[in-house]
């Protein structure tokens, strides 16, 4: 049975918007993770891996002192930790994840004009990322009121507490239910896998090497589609030469003398005009299909 010093701690959030997408990535790399919704901690079956489930704004702390080993958390709380600490945090950024994608944007009533930056000089700005804002509004040379709030940013100024907010942005619906628009794009966010700076035990870097890989695997196999398709041999050269992101089709001889079946990995999402084109230049029998694994 492995010793605390040979397994790896993975800190996820317990709540938020990561969560879901965070676990449902390690169990596609083969990770075994069951817990309940008050559970705070668990054990994984396939490797030396415990799940910790924490408060957001915990997972940088933790890390960085050590005691967790690895985390997935949004880009835009990792700045604000770092840039909220006076000395570097002990944590390194792995590699983003490839979901979670949004924007720390700045967004005024809908019946404020704004033009620049500068329009928000004298304004109170509320916002649960205070560090990120001060440091925009200073290397715009903006002086402004930063108000601090936990949550329900958006209803900040209906409720006569700021005259802007600086909040996190998808889709943009909140920002249109609360008749405000997005005016300033502060910071461009997304998941990413981090871990402490320190060079862990031999057994717990061999973990964590494996774990990457099937990770990488992952996100690889889920931004990648498997194409085959017919085509005469006169055609392979304009075929080709139509695949999205593809590495080294294959060309499989097929039972009719000058036909072959080409087989290619695309790198890149494959659209309907896509396979229009593929027909148009001769390809017959197209089909995608979505690949789940994948590894080098």
């Amino acid at each position: 049975m492995q010793s605390r010093e040979d397994r790896v701690r993975i800190a996820l959030q317990k709540n938020g918007r990561l969560v879901g997408e965070s676990v449902a990535l390690l169990k596609h790399c083969g990770l075994h993770i069951s817990a309940s919704k008050d559970e705070l901690f668990c054990r994984v079956r396939e490797l030396p891996i415990d799940i910790l489930f924490l408060r957001d704004d915990d997972i940088p702390e933790l890390i960085s002192k050590g005691k967790c080993d690895l985390g997935i958390i949004g880009r835009n709380l990792l700045a604000e930790y770092c840039l909220a600490n006076a000395s570097e945090p002990e944590i390194d950024v792995v590699t983003p994840l490839d979901f979670a994608y949004c924007d720390l944007a700045i967004a005024v009533p809908n019946g404020r004009t704004y033009s620049s930056s500068k329009d928000l000089d004298g304004l109170k700005i509320a916002t649960s990322y205070p560090a990120i804002l001060n440091d925009f509004l200073s290397r715009n040379g903006v002086e402004a009121e930063i108000i601090h709030l936990g949550g329900a940013v958006e209803i900040a100024p209906r409720m006569n507490i700021a005259d802007a907010i600086c909040d996190l942005v998808s889709s943009g619906a909140t920002l249109a239910a609360n008749n405000m628009r997005q005016v300033e794009t502060v910071l461009e966010s997304e998941a990413l896998l981090v871990r402490r700076r320190s060079k862990l035990g031999s057994a717990q870097e061999q973990t964590i090497a494996r774990l990457l890989t099937r990770l990488r695997g992952v996100i690889r196999a889920q931004n990648s589609k498997y194409i085959m398709l017919n085509c005469s041999r006169a055609s392979i050269e304009k075929i080709t030469s139509l695949l999205p992101g593809s590495e080294a089709p294959t060309v499989v001889n097929l039972n009719r003398e000058d036909m072959v079946a080409i087989h290619a990995v695309c790198q890149e999402e494959i659209f309907w005009d896509t396979m229009e084109q593929l027909r148009a230049a001769g390809g017959s029998t197209i089909l995608v299909v979505p690949i789940e694994k994948m590894m080098d």
